[in-house]
């Protein structure tokens, strides 16, 4: 009876933290996002210019975005449909329970756990659709609520918090969905398209069969020592990705590895306790790049999905909003939550100089090229006698280098000196994944 007691207890504190957390960031989310008509965007290896042609024009309803007051012509709507399309994964509440826990969301604490989803999803979007893959939909997505976010965050934290007391299972809320689109698809390759869309988001549901979902992520990350609730790291989530990919049992996934390249010996990252400024035209021309599926960064315990610049400002998807569950297991699940129709902008100063970048070659050709352009990258940009990393041929083992990776059964094996050696240059350094 008394632990019956104390899980109604957790459970009541696990609901109002996750309002909280809700609350708390939707403040953060609903501020409008300013582009300059004078410099162009880049986006995940695509370039947009933003040219002012008709002031009488007006900027889609529903947009967060504002090019410097001004309406502007040019790329703006593909750049929007790019943005949109990409597959944004956030905070969620109310899904099935943690295995090993009482949490059912992971407000407050699994942001790394979703930007490194994000990064994986644009990784399976080029390998499945493509990158001029975009979403035929992405421009009907709008805010959810008329209200502002805080608005309806304060009501949903008070239905929330009427529910944990009134001993609810669960909280009930109202799906939104897009019109219909059976029947919609102009040829065989679209409808194909949509497939692929919806069967790559279902791979990242909440629920314990999602094969990149939070608790299968989770339960790759006991190995690493971690549990739900704890702060995930970069580094740790793309040891947790390559795993989780490693183990997928599904004939789409056949062939498909994530590999995690990292220097032991010299942890590196974009400068020492703050971001080194010269490191800026290095993370430009990485999102330049084709080959490149994002960045998982941000601010300190606080990470954020990189895609983009513009000027001296990174483009970037927040996972830092708190959404309803949604059961991916349904046919036609509403799909507009795991879209973001409000791009957000931080200066590169403000970037945590611990981050980890990803990106995608279909084959050893696409490798050797992503190779040489992201070499010309570390060339141009470095302006000391020593770039970030090299590419080496072999392993780290072949050059000495205990591999961060190595842990468990691995690890143990070490020597204890070797061991804490490992376990020093393994926690939230930079990582090329």
């Amino acid at each position: 009876m008394e632990a019956t007691g104390t899980d109604e207890v957790d459970k009541l504190k696990t609901k109002f933290i996750s309002a909280w957390n809700n609350m708390k960031y939707s403040w953060v989310l609903k501020t409008k996002t300013y582009f300059s008509r004078n410099s162009p965007v880049l986006l995940l290896g695509k370039c947009y210019h933003f040219k002012y042609e008709d002031e009488h024009k007006t900027f889609p309803a529903g947009s967060e975005c504002t090019i410097e007051d001004h309406v502007i012509a040019g790329n703006v709507e593909e750049f929007r449909k790019d943005f949109i399309s990409r597959i944004w994964l956030t905070y969620r509440e109310e899904f099935p329970q943690i295995e090993g826990s009482a949490l059912t969301t992971d407000c407050g604490w699994g942001c790394t756990l979703r930007t490194g989803q994000m990064l994986l999803a644009q990784g399976l979007v080029l390998h499945f659709l493509g990158r001029a893959w975009t979403w035929s939909d992405a421009l009907n997505v709008e805010n959810s609520d008329s209200e502002s976010w805080t608005s309806h965050t304060v009501k949903k934290f008070t239905a929330s918090f009427e529910a944990s007391l009134s001993g609810e299972r669960e909280l009930k809320t109202s799906a939104i969905s897009l019109k219909e689109t059976v029947g919609k698809y102009s040829d065989d390759n679209e409808m194909r398209s949509e497939t692929y869309h919806r069967k790559i988001i279902s791979w990242f549901g909440d629920s314990p069969l999602a094969l990149f979902g939070l608790h299968q992520l989770i339960e790759h990350g006991k190995k690493s020592g971690k549990k739900a609730g704890d702060w995930y790291g970069p580094a740790v989530v793309a040891h947790i990705l390559r795993k989780a990919v490693e183990e997928a049992r599904h004939p789409d996934l056949q062939g498909i590895t994530i590999y995690v390249a990292q220097d032991c010996t010299v942890p590196v990252r974009l400068g020492g306790e703050r971001t080194n400024t010269d490191y800026l035209e290095f993370v430009k021309g990485v999102l330049s790049l084709e080959y490149c599926v994002g960045i998982i960064g941000g601010k300190p315990k606080q990470s954020y999905y990189f895609a983009g610049f513009q000027d001296d400002s990174l483009i970037y998807m927040d996972p830092h909003y708190c959404q309803s569950f949604v059961d991916v297991s349904r046919k036609d699940f509403p799909l507009e939550t795991f879209h973001c129709s409000s791009p957000k902008k931080m200066p590169f100063r403000k970037m945590d100089p611990s981050c980890t970048l990803g990106f995608y070659c279909r084959n050893v050709q696409d490798f050797e090229r992503a190779s040489e352009e992201i070499t010309k990258v570390l060339r141009v940009s470095s302006k000391e006698k020593y770039p970030l990393f090299t590419f080496v041929n072999g392993r780290s083992r072949d050059y000495d280098f205990p591999c961060a990776a190595d842990s468990g059964e691995e690890l143990d094996r070490l020597p204890e000196g070797e061991k804490q050696r490992v376990k020093r240059f393994s926690t939230e350094e930079f990582v090329l994944l």
